[in-house]
């Protein structure tokens, strides 16, 4: 990943700062079942996995973007509308994974054993009911699936900022992980988990972009461009 000149301190401080997006009532209960398994504090094992669901819609919307594109091949301006979809859904996957990963390296050198909610085949089955609600939503209103994908990135996003609010210790604890320097060169863990957050407010502007909200688009120094 590009290490781009942005105040991730800063950025960690505006989203606390910051409401959360209005909730609809779909993604306040979605929130408030995830909350009954792990509990109301957030954990590293929380953000696990929230990751573990995080790719899910955008894989969704790939299978609905190539049925579009089979059925109406000829129509030039919705195959380039599903390919810029697709495009973009296959990069916010692979950063989703890479946050997995970057996760999942933390929890082994704090030595953090994974709770029960993370043992198969629990995470499995969410994932596949969080499955069939994307695809359902994104067949009958694709904008409403961007939206709620928007609301979830949110949620992840003020997550991350309460992680790292939260463990003042991640700023003098130093990156030694090769696979973390793959990702992007980090001096500290709080800085990983900054940057995470971010990541999920690109993904969360990025599907307030696709799902036509564009004046919900929080913006900051240095963030990229719009797709």
């Amino acid at each position: 990943m590009e290490q781009l000149n942005i105040d991730l301190k800063k950025e960690q401080q505006a989203s606390l700062a910051r409401p959360r997006y209005k909730y609809s009532a779909a993604a306040r209960f979605f929130f408030f079942t995830m909350d009954l398994i792990t509990g109301r504090k957030e954990t590293l094992a929380k953000a696990k996995l929230l990751e573990i669901m995080a790719g899910v819609p955008y894989r969704a919307w790939e299978n609905r973007q190539y049925a579009r594109m089979t059925q109406h091949y000829q129509n030039q301006d919705l195959v380039k509308q599903a390919r810029m979809i697709m495009t973009w859904g296959r990069e916010a996957q692979d950063n989703e994974y890479w946050h997995l990963l970057l996760i999942n390296e933390k929890m082994k050198e704090d030595k953090a054993g994974d709770p029960w909610y993370l043992f198969p085949p629990i995470p499995f089955l969410m994932a596949g009911f969080y499955g069939l609600m994307s695809w359902v939503l994104a067949m009958l209103n694709i904008n409403r699936a961007f939206l709620f994908n928007a609301e979830f990135e949110d949620h992840a996003e003020h997550v991350y900022a309460q992680l790292v609010q939260q463990h003042p210790e991640w700023e003098k604890q130093p990156v030694n992980s090769e696979l973390v320097k793959n990702y992007c060169e980090f001096r500290t863990w709080a800085e990983v988990f900054r940057r995470i957050g971010l990541d999920e407010r690109d993904h969360m502007n990025s599907s307030f972009i696709f799902c036509n909200k564009p004046d919900h688009i929080v913006r900051y120094e240095g963030m990229p461009g719009a797709h």
